[in-house]
């Protein structure tokens, strides 16, 4: 059969009668590799242990030994926190009270943020940025709102207390005021009231033109001071200035009093610098914040091939430019 075997191959393949022994051979010993793990598998099946009545009563004695134990001792029968490897024990929150203004970077990671969240906190302090309430740590961009929920009972903020700078008792509150001075043997020993410095009336702030506002008017707001001041001013200048209120929540680093505050006294009253779209060149439109290099190019190579725009709708064509970004630009454009 070997034979007859060996002779299809070399009439198959034109093989020589060393080569198609060998080809057979191969063959041969591919199938056994083949078959060698059924083989094993029947060949070498395990008997399953034959527990004697005596193992069965020493196994029952000494679950109802451990059972007895872990009543004695809950902490020994739960070791689910022991088993767990180091990295695991630090990686899992530990909650407590904290002021988000003081925390250190270590103190929220042990919250159960991550490092380059609890960086981006400690950065945005470092520019001036404060909590003034709970809900400002969502302001933080990419802050998971479940961890808040979490960590929403243990933030403790304080503050500041607003006491009055002469205190009553200073000028004698307890004593009854009169317009006479005091007298001293009969005689006054002052002819009039003496002089206490007043003091400074600060005058009431009054609502501003926010396109044409200094860093002066900014600073005067509540939560606002140099270093933000300054990002607005640059903001709003490369915006070519604000065409509604929304626009404030762009700026980085506001909290909620600073937001409130230019909500308040930061009036749009003047118009924004416009940009001609139909003269403008790839570099005049990339300075602005709302458009990229390639759009901006994109923009100036298709009105060279398609002429002048007329309007916003003509921008719509423009693939790379979605409806948010033409809603966004149309007001600082010059058709």
């Amino acid at each position: 059969m070997f034979t007859r075997f060996q002779s299809l191959i070399r009439d198959y393949f034109g093989f020589s009668h060393k080569e198609a022994r060998g080809f057979a051979v191969l063959i041969c010993l591919t199938l056994l590799c083949l078959l060698i793990p059924f083989i094993y598998r029947f060949a070498a099946a395990r008997k399953p242990i034959d527990t004697t009545q005596a193992d069965q009563r020493k196994l029952d004695s000494l679950v109802a030994l451990m059972q007895t134990e872990e009543a004695k001792h809950p902490q020994f029968g739960d070791r689910r926190d022991k088993d767990k490897t180091t990295t695991e024990r630090f990686s899992e929150p530990k909650l407590f009270n904290f002021d988000p203004n003081t925390v250190s970077v270590a103190g929220w990671q042990q919250l159960g943020l991550p490092r380059w969240m609890a960086d981006r906190i400690d950065k945005y302090r470092s520019k001036g940025g404060q909590f003034r309430k709970k809900e400002d740590l969502l302001k933080i961009y990419d802050f998971p709102p479940d961890l808040y929920d979490q960590l929403e009972p243990y933030i403790t903020l304080k503050e500041t207390p607003h006491s009055d700078r002469f205190s009553n008792d200073r000028f004698g509150a307890d004593k009854p005021y009169t317009n006479e001075p005091y007298k001293t043997n009969g005689r006054p020993a002052f002819s009039e009231r003496p002089a206490y410095p007043e003091r400074p009336v600060k005058l009431a702030l009054q609502p501003f033109d926010i396109n044409t506002a200094d860093t002066a008017q900014l600073i005067a707001l509540k939560g606002i001071g140099s270093t933000l001041a300054t990002r607005i001013i640059k903001f709003r200048d490369g915006l070519g200035g604000f065409v509604s209120t929304e626009q404030f929540r762009e700026i980085y680093g506001l909290d909620s009093l600073a937001l409130d505050e230019l909500n308040k006294f930061g009036k749009i009253q003047s118009a924004v610098h416009k940009i001609p779209v139909n003269t403008a060149t790839a570099d005049e439109l990339d300075r602005h914040p709302f458009l990229s290099r390639r759009q901006a190019q994109i923009i100036v190579t298709y009105r060279e091939q398609h002429g002048a725009y007329t309007s916003a709708e003509s921008l719509k064509p423009i693939r790379i430019l979605d409806a948010k970004t033409i809603e966004k630009i149309t007001p600082y454009l010059e058709f």
